[in-house]
């Protein structure tokens, strides 16, 4: 099969004209170049490419029978690319403004291990392809001048794209590499597919392999789960096959977490939604449950305290449950709380009081600021210490709750507050 046409369609043309001058300069060092990957996939699916500019990148994947880092570097330095080299994986990265090249060397791989990261030597295409995860991933374009756009398919991936199957290449893919049992669910649900019987049973057999594999990388795979466009579907197969509890005895995929979800996808951009999507997974645990996972998986220093911060607030949410406070009084509960656990609170509580007081926060509380600063007190005759704070306080409280609108409102008030306090002591 050849997709010369298909691909000359789907590529931004600055695109195709970089991967034509890759070719040649491959050609050049006797080296041979092909698509691989997911751009295999997605070209063969009719998925719709990124042509028309919808600010999202391109990535693609490429392999070189030859040394991909050495051409890498050949190409970065007649053009505009940032270069990133892994000796060790025999890959490059070139970084353009709109997409990114991943260059490899066609390689073998081994497991030392269960769970462990491969050893790499250089191989030829036969042994990149058998390495992959899946059959539907293990497909490759030629992109020389003699076979343009042929196809190959050793592993029968085209035939597994029409019947929608996702299909390991071997028995102990799972064994060697767990996380593609996270891939494979991903796949799955991403693509409306199934997985294919043998495939399902050596999944299952292998949920235990999970526990091989580095908390990192486990963080990394459930950070391209949350990138889906409907996440809480591979959170819930996760947890009917097994999978997700073997992460985390605390983890569910309920129906929950699909109506929460959903409600966060309305609220915030697509590049922000991993983080809150990781507060939600955990929020109907208990804080000193959530503890060992966060330590197991190894999660940044922002995202734990905002997961901390997500658990604590839910014990405390009664406090906010009274239409009758004030804004000042909402503002001082809630301003020690970092802003993602008060959305992810504002997104899960079912008091529409608490979640208006938790919008009201977000939305506005936390961005009321005094006109006068400590500098401008002292020169109204109030000395610094505690007495300002005070003030300044007040100060705060007023502007919060509308008492005070205006900068001179607050030197009126602040001047009616030294005078009060400066009485007794002329007295």
């Amino acid at each position: 099969m050849n997709l010369a046409h298909q691909i000359e369609q789907y590529l931004p043309g600055s695109l195709l004209e970089l991967v034509k001058d890759i070719n040649a300069q491959a050609a050049g060092r006797g080296e041979r170049v092909y698509l691989v990957g997911g751009i295999v996939r997605d070209l063969l699916l009719g998925v719709p490419s990124l042509r028309s500019g919808s600010g999202l990148r391109f990535d693609l994947d490429l392999v070189v029978t030859g040394d991909a880092v050495k051409l890498a570097r050949q190409v970065a330095a007649t053009s505009r690319a940032k270069l990133l080299a892994h000796h060790r994986f025999c890959t490059a990265k070139l970084r353009y403004d709109s997409f990114t090249l991943d260059l490899a060397t066609a390689r073998k791989e081994t497991y030392d291990k269960p769970g462990a990261l491969p050893t790499v030597t250089p191989g030829i295409l036969k042994d990149d392809l058998i390495r992959r995860d899946f059959s539907i991933n293990a497909m490759a374009i030629s992109l020389a001048a003699d076979d343009y756009g042929e196809l190959i398919d050793p592993h029968q991936g085209r035939n597994d794209l029409e019947d929608r199957l996702i299909r390991v290449l071997h028995s102990g893919s799972f064994s060697d590499d767990a996380t593609r049992i996270l891939r494979a669910v991903r796949y799955e649900q991403r693509l409306d597919f199934e997985l294919e019987a043998q495939t399902a049973q050596l999944l299952k057999q292998n949920i235990p392999m999970l526990d091989t594999i580095s908390g990192d990388r486990i963080r990394h795979e459930l950070e391209l789960i949350f990138k889906e466009e409907q996440p809480e579907f591979v959170i819930r197969r996760l947890d009917e096959l097994g999978a997700l509890p073997r992460i985390s005895p605390f983890l569910k995929g309920e129906g929950w977490i699909a109506d929460k979800f959903d409600r966060a996808r309305r609220i915030k951009k697509p590049g922000q939604l991993s983080s809150l999507y990781f507060c939600l997974l955990v929020y109907p645990s208990q804080q000193e449950e959530i503890e060992q996972l966060l330590v197991h998986l190894n999660v940044p220093t922002g995202l734990s305290r905002a997961v901390r911060d997500t658990l604590r607030l839910k014990a405390s949410l009664h406090l906010l449950d009274k239409s009758s406070l004030k804004p000042s009084e909402v503002c001082y509960l809630l301003q020690e709380y970092d802003p993602l656990a008060i959305q992810a609170n504002a997104i899960a509580s079912e008091s529409p009081v608490v979640q208006r007081h938790l919008q009201l926060f977000l939305t506005k509380l936390r961005f009321v600021r005094t006109s006068l600063n400590g500098e401008e007190l002292k020169r109204l005759g109030i000395p610094a210490g505690p007495e300002m704070g005070k003030i300044l306080q007040a100060l705060h409280r007023a502007r919060l709750d509308g008492e005070i609108k205006t900068r001179r409102d607050e030197e009126t008030l602040a001047l009616a507050l030294r005078d009060a306090r400066q009485r007794p002591r002329d007295r």
